[in-house]
């Protein structure tokens, strides 16, 4: 990981830690996953507030303004638009996409979860996501959140995170590895 990376998940690690035993004293875990999952999808959808949480031109002042009033309009609940408002004065915004993925990680040990990062040639239907869930929780032996993304390069099948453990079943690694049998060969 680079110093940099290291650094924003040292901040994220300390303040989501904050954040979530906050939100576990006061029975809002429901609500503050809620709130990640809406603050998650406007970084993903707004590059405007990405480069926002991002910019050294930006005024602490500015910045808090901003934050507040971008909580406030999304609903967010009120320990996490204190964070950020927290967060904006301090100058650390910029760990706002790893304090999302730390809150995630809690709330999921929490519950009993782990999230499986699945990629794939072409969208899973809800069936198939339904049933490669209750496969590796037979096979982790906790509850799996899937979290899908699409990449058409893997030509077919799955490539499959779950912790430390993958499984690729994609055709593109199965190419890759026959391509290197027959290097060794000729």
């Amino acid at each position: 990981m680079s110093e940099p990376a290291s650094i924003s998940q040292g901040i994220a690690a300390r303040y989501a830690t904050a954040v979530f035993e906050i939100a576990k004293e006061s029975k809002a875990v429901s609500e503050l996953e809620k709130g990640l999952d809406d603050l998650h999808a406007a970084l993903e959808d707004s590059a405007e507030l990405r480069e926002f949480i991002n910019s050294p031109i930006v005024s602490r002042a500015e910045q808090g303004d901003a934050i507040t009033a971008v909580a406030a309009k999304m609903g967010l609940p009120t320990v996490l638009a204190n964070t950020l408002s927290l967060m904006a004065e301090n100058r650390r915004l910029f760990a706002l996409p790893q304090l999302v993925s730390g809150l995630r990680a809690l709330i999921a040990e929490d519950k009993g979860e782990v999230t499986a990062e699945v990629t794939s040639a072409k969208a899973l239907t809800k069936t198939q996501s339904d049933k490669l869930a209750k496969t590796l929780k037979a096979r982790v032996g906790k509850d799996v959140k899937i979290n899908a993304t699409v990449d058409q390069s893997l030509i077919g099948g799955l490539v499959v995170k779950v912790g430390s453990k993958m499984i690729d079943t994609s055709i593109r690694s199965k190419l890759n590895s026959l391509q290197n049998a027959m290097k060794e060969v000729g």
